[in-house]
């Protein structure tokens, strides 16, 4: 061992296994300090963060090796879930030393610990992970000619677009808000029909935004949890959709918002729409519990302080039996009806009890089926309102929407290093149990961000919301942006994780922040040089087991160029990315005979095991 580092958790010399660990597993660690240092003992310092305790391991001397020394330790890791956070401390002879940590040495006893996630092993759906999601915003997707009825007699002040092809309005009315209360009237019905589409461009998920009755297009302030939105169909509508999806192995997960409410809904009934009595109308209401007041009525928890969106008291016990206890709580009722799985909405806000809770009763009604949490960062060490929290432990979330991913990606290819992503990427990989990390749903863009387009090609932002909302791409910059969306895309869908496309993607939509990212399909147009490199990704992401189930391996990560290798024991595939200006020519070790580019069938020779692959500017090939 003659490398310059002294320690190094990725690496398998320093430490095994790799990354988090299993209750109750052994880990070996391995360590060599400096031997200008001099040291002579050193000690492993651990901290349990959720049981607050601190640990100091001697670790055993194997004596001078290459004329330095290395300290070595077997440490079982908790018989419960922790977070462990650790450090080495080294000494010589006379008493003098200093810490060791991810900065390096220091002795102002100040440490950047490294972090050891510690989780319980549990079952975790095999089915997500490797397929391709597709992300719906059920009003904006499809609209059937028959659909297009006028509403009334629904939650709200609602109005319909004439047109498909209109701009969602954005706005404010003389109050200085955006109501988000115009429809384009896309249906579950008009989903099921575009499910042949789908199927093509390889979809294994569908991720619907809220589709329960509700005020406003989004529906995340929710009217009845009961009901799907009369202007989306009916929960006969909802089973059909399922069963369709089901009979072209695909699997459907719903969108739940289970920290808040709507104001004009069922339960608080701001506005008396509903007959039953609201928390809103009567202390006497069976939902008045739910909601806290201070003082009644007038005042009230929000979401954020949005009076429209009311927040809910999870630890209220008819709260908890109606979203997830019950025989027939909304959690099971539509895991019944169809549903694979749930994907929380911001799960800061929810206890870890309470998404525990829906963890077992998930478990319990539908076996197999996947929850995913809406968290934006690193989810292994999320602090949320002070508490640090427990996602990935085991008894919590599948996996989560992958929000550093994208960040890392864009950052790349808007002109930043490859080695900054992959540090972005290992940390994730590091720190997340391998099935969590597996789960993942990774993304170029949201409902709640600007399409991926529009990011890619745009030279600056406009300031005004009237700028942004007139704005579209030069055909210089639309040139620009589908070149960098393909390469996003090639990484997307070979990368660790579910690859997840907000719908339109696929076909060059545009447009910035919300409403204007939430346009509608549109059927017959589109982008014709996206959608069969969106297909061709798709189905060699179905056909190839290790971009579905493969360990991630990087081969060059230096300024513009990323490459990286997903492998199984069978196979191997080489994702190879030129993001820069200028065309590169690099040489990687190859032991096969040739090499292949599975999208263009471009064949590469091999001379003497080594690779010779230009790679031009904006380019990216997919090789095996």
């Amino acid at each position: 061992m003659s490398e310059p580092f002294v320690f190094d958790p990725r690496c398998s010399v320093c430490k095994s296994p790799f990354g988090a660990v299993p209750c109750g597993q052994s880990i070996v660690f391995h360590c060599r300090p400096l031997s200008s240092e001099g040291f002579s003992h050193c000690a492993l310092v651990l901290h349990h963060e959720f049981s607050d305790r601190w640990e100091e391991h001697a670790l055993f001397c194997d004596g001078p090796e290459a004329e330095r020394v290395r300290f070595s330790l077997v440490l079982t890791a908790p018989a419960d879930p922790e977070l462990v956070w650790y450090h080495f401390r080294f000494w010589r002879d006379d008493g003098t030393g200093c810490d060791l940590d991810k900065t390096g040495y220091r002795s102002d006893g100040l440490t950047a610990d490294w972090q050891l996630t510690v989780y319980r092993e549990s079952a975790v759906p095999d089915w997500f992970g490797p397929g391709v999601t597709y992300q719906i915003f059920p009003d904006r997707f499809c609209r059937l000619a028959t659909d297009a009825a006028k509403p009334g007699g629904l939650v709200g002040n609602r109005w319909l677009h004439s047109r498909w092809s209109d701009l969602p309005e954005w706005r404010p009315d003389e109050d200085g808000e955006i109501r988000s209360r115009d429809f384009f009237g896309g249906t579950l019905p008009g989903i099921a029909s575009k499910l042949p589409y789908l199927a093509k461009l390889g979809v294994t998920t569908l991720y619907l935004n809220p589709i329960f009755e509700s005020a406003s297009n989004h529906r995340y302030n929710t009217a009845d949890y009961r009901h799907i939105d009369p202007m989306l169909g009916t929960e006969e509508d909802f089973r059909a959709l399922c069963e369709q999806a089901h009979c072209l192995g695909m699997r459907i997960i719903l969108d739940g918002v289970f920290n808040h409410t709507g104001s004009q809904s069922l339960y608080f009934n701001a506005d008396g729409f509903y007959p039953t009595v609201g928390a809103a109308q009567s202390q006497n209401s069976p939902y008045y519990d739910w909601y806290s007041f201070h003082p009644w009525p007038e005042d009230y928890d929000a979401w954020w302080g949005i009076r429209t969106l009311p927040a809910v008291r999870e630890d209220c016990p008819g709260y908890v039996t109606y979203m997830v206890d019950g025989p027939d709580s909304v959690i099971r009722h539509w895991l019944r009806a169809g549903a694979d799985g749930w994907r929380l909405d911001v799960a800061d806000e929810l206890p870890d009890w309470f998404i525990a809770k829906i963890r077992t009763a998930m478990e319990e009604t539908k076996p197999g089926s996947l929850l995913i949490g809406e968290v934006w960062e690193d989810a292994s060490s999320k602090i949320a309102y002070s508490l640090r929290r427990r996602y990935l432990l085991g008894s919590e979330l599948h996996g989560v929407m992958n929000y550093p991913f994208r960040s890392a990606l864009l950052a790349y290819l808007q002109g930043g290093d490859a080695n900054l992503f992959r540090e972005a990427m290992e940390t994730l990989r590091e720190n997340y149990p391998p099935a969590a990390y597996f789960s993942a749903m990774n993304f170029l863009g949201t409902h709640d961000t600007p399409r991926i387009l529009t990011v890619l090609g745009t030279d600056h932002v406009p300031e005004s919301k009237e700028g942004r909302a007139a704005y579209r791409l030069s055909p210089d910059q639309r040139q620009r942006g589908v070149a960098r969306l393909k390469l996003a895309a090639l990484v997307l869908f070979s990368f660790p994780g579910s690859p997840t496309v907000y719908y339109g993607d696929e076909v060059g939509m545009e447009g910035f922040e919300d409403p204007l990212n939430r346009g509608t399909y549109p059927w017959g147009t589109g982008s014709h040089d996206l959608l069969p490199w969106f297909r061709s990704l798709g189905c060699l992401r179905r056909e190839r087991p290790s971009l579905q189930r493969g360990g991630i391996r990087y081969l060059n990560t230096a300024g513009p160029i990323l490459i990286f290798a997903r492998e199984t024991e069978e196979e191997r595939t080489v994702t190879a990315v030129n993001a820069g200006t200028e065309a590169r020519t690099l040489e990687l070790p190859w032991p096969e005979a040739a090499a292949r580019d599975l999208l263009t069938g471009q064949v590469f020779p091999v001379v003497n095991g080594i690779l010779s692959l230009p790679l031009p500017p904006c380019f990216g090939y997919l090789l095996a």
